[in-house]
């Protein structure tokens, strides 16, 4: 190993001096025709078929000695608010806190010296007294936590760590049951404790030295080219598909992942296993079906309708058809999309915005991309880009599909419903003067928009064509990019590990090139097919993710080798890049790109377009073709026809120009925290947040004041909504505070369910009034609500609920009903999961809003055909209070 690293060292400094002949090069790192320089670390392609790195993650180096926790009873953020934790400062070895009362801060007064870092295997002992806990059980029966969470005896199921510091996390969705983060009290004296192992070096923290080609892979295409190191990585990625391939011809996710996931294989058949495994393809999308709907499998709160990305799986569908031309796929899955498509125009469609509702596309961990305060009605009730971007191009799917099987209406349709989600996007998430979208509305009854980049959304807003060329152009030189690539967010939240959040996603950064491609920006192309060959040959593996403020694998909250969607997005450099294949429903159109950088000879061979084997040979650089012939003939447009069979040779020729382009370079940079906003007699105000210059103040969506006081009079003749942001020097705004409502007490309007269906006899606490009503597929599946409101105007119209059927992290019994004003339909009521088992907990729906005049009417809320959630048998809630409130 010592030998191994001088050499590399040498070899380190021999590259540096041949900086001329780099591909690429940044203070980060620099890309050579044959390997990768970083710092110290070398990756080198020693044949198309091996590569050598000597790459170690410096993660345990220089971890910070000061260790920052909390606890959670029952795995929830109940101990103190959010911001206000506890430390210790680990040095010299191992350590051990004093017994910390739950819910009073400790905080270690020893200073940390410079230079010191935490040292590796550091045992660190934490003793925790939850004895005012116990003594509320034992007086009261429960116990009220300084957050105001409210515990039963016989609901506590244990006490846990959360953490910045590995193996700690901040990850509360998945803490509750997690042994590894539990404290015990084994001698039952009130006192809990835990010993955690930090700074521990695990295997997975090194990287293999070499990899050679095990796998035979010659039934793919073949990949030459003036650069050894891409077609090593070419080779790697290939054998990395191969072993994605389960035994049941269905895709792996990754190494570490098991089982087929909706958008995983989506996202990776559209860059590039479409063409290369269509069968398998096929397999896996249809694994992802049920009842003749796309399955969403994954998300917040039991996902669909909370998530509804799903539909993204139609464009991966249209892709293998463009790629096999299979006329019965085609049908099998039009049915399928077209279904699932009008059950979302009935469950998430906004028809004010004309955008989507539902959480962000892959970014769904919810405290890694959102305000911790949202809770899955919310995330439900936002509008996001990515996930518009994938519901525009499916209904531009439909409707093309519709149009091969000669429908006609369906084709107006659908067409019709894909220009309303483009004319919403760019309506209400184009940010101006930053020149990219924003992530995505967010609030309650009046919402505003989040000015985070979010990398993958941009770049499916660029792809699909949401973006006319102008705005397209505009987002691939302004979105932010740091020094290892596009994070999936920016600016960064603070308080959060990497993983979204300061993360980059090589499958993401794919994309990302795909969109520069489009623009015709050279710059931001070759930055970014560099971002992706970096870590796959430093890591020698296709890895899901990576530290974005640093470029290391290891520092992420999970991680994973052999990542379909990476290695996917890693081949689509040579098929949708450099060769620059576009597939239609009745041909192959080339357009080629070649940054100027990577000038020179290419070759792939082997290469199967429908009945046809094709040699495609290309040379030179630019995104303009200067002649292409196919069997020694001009080939017109640069089209290869789908009824083509036989063999063929393409021959292309690039023009040599040079399309320049921008690029946003950035450091990673985090945003402040969001203010904690209360209301006392009708003043808001809350505590200064450290490194906020100023506070935007909003009221029902817009901006009303920016001041430097942290309080504020509210209006209180009518209903106001606030939501205050802190701003920093450089002008980054915060998230916004949870909304705090003002509202005069004649416009609201509450009444208990059990006036309405007859009381429940299941167990559950804390409800309000005499009683609650349960609702299911067997039980209330319609009930009734005659409603008096005091005045003309638009309500608000929500449901205070339970939903024990699951955590919030995973599962699929989110509940969903139809409300109804007299037989018109109104909107859908989305009744979350809100933890397992946690029937006492309970909290309000999503709202939906209606135009009602003075005096009585009759609401419904029924369960509807297009109700139907993941699950398909479980689909139940328990409703305490129907609630009514004027907006306008």
């Amino acid at each position: 190993m010592i030998v191994f690293s001088m050499l590399a060292l040498g070899a380190c400094k021999t590259q540096t001096q041949k900086s001329s002949a780099a591909i690429y090069q940044s203070d980060a790192y620099i890309i050579y025709p044959d390997s990768v320089v970083q710092g110290n670390y070398v990756a080198q392609a020693r044949s198309a078929t091996e590569l050598t790195s000597n790459y170690q993650s410096p993660a345990n180096a220089f971890q910070n000695p000061r260790i920052t926790f909390k606890f959670a009873i029952n795995g929830r953020d109940n101990e103190m608010k959010s911001g206000t934790d506890h430390h210790v400062t680990c040095l010299s070895g191992d350590c051990e806190t004093p017994v910390i009362t739950f819910g009073q801060q400790y905080n270690d007064p020893q200073a940390v010296p410079s230079e010191a870092f935490l040292e590796e295997g550091t045992q660190l002992k934490v003793r925790l007294s939850m004895k005012p806990m116990l003594d509320a059980f034992a007086k009261q029966g429960y116990y009220e936590t300084p957050t105001g969470d409210k515990i039963y005896k016989e609901d506590f199921k244990g006490v846990y760590i959360a953490g910045a510091t590995d193996p700690l996390s901040w990850d509360f969705d998945n803490l509750g049951g997690k042994e590894s983060a539990e404290l015990k009290d084994t001698n039952n004296d009130g006192i809990y404790e835990i010993t955690l192992t930090l700074n521990e070096k695990p295997e997975e923290r090194q990287t293999a030295q070499q990899w050679k080609m095990t796998r035979d892979v010659a039934a793919f295409p073949q990949y030459t080219s003036d650069y050894p190191l891409t077609d090593a990585l070419y080779n790697l990625a290939l054998e990395e598909m191969i072993n994605a391939v389960e035994p049941d011809s269905t895709f792996r996710t990754g190494k570490e992942w098991a089982g087929v996931w909706t958008r995983d294989i989506s996202y990776s058949i559209i860059l590039s296993m479409a063409q290369l495994q269509p069968k398998v393809s096929k397999y896996s999308l249809m694994r992802k079906v049920k009842d003749g709907r796309i399955v969403q499998d994954t998300g917040t709160g039991g996902a669909y309708p909370i998530s509804t990305d799903r539909m993204i799986w139609a464009t991966a569908a249209w892709e293998v058809y463009k790629a096999t031309g299979d006329a019965q796929w085609l049908r099998d899955t039009y049915a399928i999309i077209s279904k699932s498509l009008d059950e979302d125009m009935l469950n998430a469609f906004d028809p004010e915005t004309g955008l989507v509702r539902g959480e962000s596309s892959f970014l769904d961990w919810r405290e890694q991309t959102y305000p911790r305060w949202m809770q899955p009605a919310d995330i439900y009730a936002s509008e996001n880009l990515g996930t518009n971007a994938a519901h525009f191009q499916a209904n531009r799917v439909a409707a093309m599909m519709a149009e091969k099987l000669g429908d006609q209406t369906a084709t107006a349709k659908y067409n019709k419903v894909a220009e309303r989600i483009r004319e919403g996007i760019n309506k209400h998430l184009w940010l101006e003067e930053k020149g990219y979208y924003g992530q995505y509305l967010y609030g309650r009854n009046y919402k505003i928009l989040s000015p985070r980049a979010e990398a993958l959304g941009e770049a499916l807003a660029v792809i699909f064509g949401v973006a006319d060329a102008e705005r397209s152009a505009t987002v691939v030189a302004s979105t932010p990019v740091t020094d290892f690539g596009i994070p999936s967010i920016s600016p960064q939240i603070p308080g959060i590990p990497p993983y979204h959040n300061n993360g980059i996603w090589p499958f993401v950064q794919s994309y990302w090139s795909l969109a520069a491609a489009r623009a015709g920006n050279e710059n931001a192309l070759t930055e970014s097919i560099s971002a992706i060959y970096r870590p796959a040959a430093l890591f020698l593996t296709n890895k899901e993710n990576f530290v974005a403020a640093n470029g290391d694998y290891a520092g992420t909250q999970i991680n994973s080798s052999n990542m379909l969607w990476s290695l996917a997005g890693n081949l689509s450099m040579v098929y949708k890049v450099f060769f620059g294949m576009h597939f239609e429903a009745d041909k192959l159109v080339l357009k080629p790109f070649v940054p100027k950088a990577f000038a020179g000879k290419r070759k792939l061979t082997n290469y199967t377009y429908r009945g046809a084997t094709l040699t495609l040979e290309m040379n030179g650089y630019g995104n303009e073709i200067k002649s292409i012939t196919m069997d020694g003939k001009p080939l017109e447009n640069a089209e290869v026809p789908a009824n083509l069979t036989g063999k063929h040779t393409i021959k292309i020729e690039l023009a040599n120009n040079d399309t320049g382009g921008e690029v946003s370079h950035q450091q990673v940079y985090t945003s402040p925290e969001a203010p904690k906003v209360s209301l006392q007699q009708n003043t808001l105000s809350w505590p200064e947040v450290k490194g906020a210059v100023a506070y935007q103040v909003f009221k029902n969506g817009k901006q009303q004041e920016r001041t430097t006081e942290t309080r504020y009079t509210a209006a209180a003749d009518a209903y106001a909504e606030y939501m205050v942001l802190a701003e920093d020097q450089n002008g980054v705004t915060s998230f916004a505070s949870e909304p705090v409502v003002v509202v005069p007490a004649k416009y609201k309007v509450v009444y208990e369910m059990e006036k309405f269906a007859p009381k429940s006899t299941f167990s559950a606490r804390d409800f309000e009034g005499s009683g609650f009503v349960e609702i299911s597929k067997q039980k209330n599946t319609s009930i009734s609500m005659p409603v008096t409101v005091p005045a003309d105007g638009l309500y608000a119209i929500d449901f205070r609920y339970a939903n024990g059927n699951g955590p919030i992290n995973t599962s699929n019994k989110a509940a969903i009903r139809t409300l109804k004003l007299g037989d018109t339909f109104a909107g859908t009521i989305v009744l979350p999961q809100r933890g397992d088992g946690e029937w006492n907990n309970w909290g309000y729906t999503n709202t939906v809003q209606v135009q009602m005049s003075k005096g009585s009417h009759t609401l419904t809320l029924s369960f509807e055909p297009n109700n139907e959630n993941m699950n398909g048998e479980v689909n139940q809630a328990m409703l305490d209070n129907l609630r009514l409130i004027k907006i306008d």
